[in-house]
């Protein structure tokens, strides 16, 4: 009974997880899994680690502060960052839009062909819209935690049932990674999204931590969060390396495990594996309609002088929310304009070093002594620091 009545206490982290586990994640792991088989494993661990050190490092601002992390910008940083910030927040929802939309449809489709990819992924939109508007965030949350459960569960029962004695064994050696620094790249950057880490701040409001004593239980969320995210990743890199074929690339090579593993094992674990699939990009999608519009309300507020309250009943809010889930549809009968994909890389690119400097600062210098940050975590920050920093120099580089 304890054990149950704690995963009711937790939960903001396994939504920024999920939220920040989409289709560009599982594609990196499943490339992965085709071509080096289990070799890097380690290497979405190191990721989640990193990510988890990150998304502490935002919750011990909020709570040692009462204020979010995008109002502390305001106040100990330079103004223009917020404007770069909110420019970037603009291209980064409009081009994620799209590509979870995608996702979604195509997942759908492999599942019920009976609709069109784009049909599949405009329904998706909407039904996260419905989903947004008219529930509360403790529905929301519940939705989360199922589809959570759903993914790992489907991936576990596939990776039970695989023969595991066809999986190499064989160790990661300097030329493995300097061969594929790229996609070790992909993999430690992937786990557990980027802007979407931002998200935490606000739904830790939504569940009721407000102050210090809430960063105990905050901390095992994120640890019981990141822990079955990080598993996820694995099964999926794990079941790649026995049935992803290597000519398949992007999203499609999801769809190729899933018919491999109809065959390898038995056509119910095709659907099982799409299911999941289908639960991890859906979740992605449904954290991002829920989420990000708070991170546009909280950006905003500068110009209305609400830097405190940001209530999902604002208008601000729900302009955001059609922002982020009508206009990217047209993209998928359209196309992606180089341009537009051009701009998104290059202020993307500054983003994670810049969210882990600030963090550095603001819980190093602005909060009480007592709750700064320690060596472990300050060792954890500045190795997303250089990650990230070398992440972003191939964007500028390439």
């Amino acid at each position: 009974m304890k054990q149950l009545r704690a995963l009711t206490l937790i939960g903001p982290g396994f939504v920024v997880a999920a939220t920040g586990l989409g289709a560009g994640d599982l594609v990196a792991a499943a490339v992965s899994g085709a071509k080096l088989g289990t070799q890097l494993l380690w290497a979405i661990a190191f990721g989640a680690v990193i990510k988890l050190a990150l998304n502490e490092g935002l919750a011990r601002w909020q709570l040692a502060s009462g204020t979010s992390l995008l109002a502390g910008w305001l106040q100990h940083l330079p103004r223009w960052i917020n404007y770069y910030f909110l420019a970037y927040l603009f291209i980064w929802a409009f081009l994620v839009g799209a590509a979870l939309m995608a996702a979604c449809g195509l997942a759908a489709n492999a599942l019920f062909p009976q609709l069109s990819i784009n049909s599949w992924a405009s329904l998706h939109s909407l039904l996260a819209i419905a989903l947004v508007l008219f529930g509360r965030y403790s529905l929301f949350e519940q939705a989360m935690k199922a589809l959570i459960l759903l993914m790992f569960a489907t991936v576990m029962a596939a990776l039970l049932a695989s023969d595991w004695s066809s999986i190499g064994s064989s160790s990661t050696t300097l030329d493995d990674i300097s061969e594929n620094f790229n996609l070790v790249m992909a993999l430690i950057g992937g786990v557990g999204g980027s802007v979407t880490l931002l998200c935490y701040g606000y739904w830790m409001r939504e569940k009721g931590w407000h102050n210090t004593d809430s960063l105990k239980i905050a901390r095992i969320d994120l640890l019981v969060a990141y822990s079955i995210t990080a598993l996820f990743g694995m099964g999926i890199m794990i079941l790649a390396a026995q049935s992803a074929p290597e000519s398949e690339s992007g999203t499609h090579i999801l769809i190729a495990m899933a018919d491999q593993l109809g065959i390898l094992l038995s056509p119910v674990f095709k659907e099982l594996f799409l299911i999941g699939v289908w639960a991890a990009v859906f979740s992605s999608m449904l954290g991002v309609w829920q989420g990000v519009p708070y991170i546009f309300t909280d950006s905003t507020a500068q110009w209305r002088s609400k830097l405190s309250k940001i209530d999902s009943s604002d208008n601000g809010y729900r302009l955001a929310l059609l922002y982020i889930a009508i206009p990217p549809i047209a993209l998928l009968y359209l196309g992606k304009p180089v341009w537009l994909i051009i701009l998104y890389s290059v202020t993307g690119a500054l983003f994670m070093p810049f969210l882990a400097l600030t963090l550095l600062y603001l819980n190093n210098r602005i909060i009480k002594p007592s709750l700064r940050y320690g060596l472990i975590s300050n060792s954890a920050i500045v190795a997303a620091l250089l990650v990230f920093s070398y992440i972003g120099a191939q964007y500028f580089l390439s």
